[in-house]
């Protein structure tokens, strides 16, 4: 959850849904009646604020955001791929519907030194499982595709959102 500072808008009740769910949702069935027990308000105002919220890009999105370490993929790998600007986008919606694949996007590549412009994230429980993903990938991408590599992660970065002071 993000937003320009500009771009707040909350009210006193929005605030207490953001700080009661900033470190994430509670993590049980019915996530946001345990938010609206707690806050003591109707389940239906806490869906219809965080609807409003989200529509508004106070919030950027609501999604799951595992510790892959802590459920055994310790072999976590940013693919990297240098595809034909052409087929960049076709190639790069096939690859992100892969099972495998947490996320993939396009980026700009900066020539001379990173030529990739197509990038994969892969979470392995090995190095070896990655290896076997990145050639599922490769035969995917076949001729279209003239090089790539695999950044590994070396510790878990930023996983939080929208933070409110106080």
């Amino acid at each position: 959850m993000n937003a320009p500072e500009s771009a707040l808008s909350l009210d006193a009740v929005d605030r207490q849904i953001v700080r009661a769910t900033q470190a994430g949702l509670p993590l049980v069935a019915r996530p946001y009646h345990a938010v609206a027990e707690q806050l003591a308000i109707p389940v239906e105002e806490v869906m219809a604020r965080m609807e409003r919220m989200l529509a508004a890009g106070i919030i950027r999105r609501i999604g799951l955001v595992p510790n892959h370490y802590a459920l055994g993929y310790t072999a976590n790998g940013m693919s990297v791929w240098d595809v034909a600007d052409e087929q960049a986008e076709a190639l790069g919606e096939r690859v992100g519907r892969l099972p495998f694949v947490s996320h993939c996007y396009l980026r700009p590549r900066h020539l001379p030194l990173w030529p990739y412009n197509l990038f994969a994230m892969l979470h392995g429980r090995s190095r070896q499982e990655v290896a076997a993903q990145v050639a599922v990938i490769a035969a995917l991408l076949g001729d279209a595709c003239h090089g790539h590599d695999v950044l590994y992660s070396s510790r878990i970065l930023k996983k939080t959102g929208l933070r409110l002071a106080g």
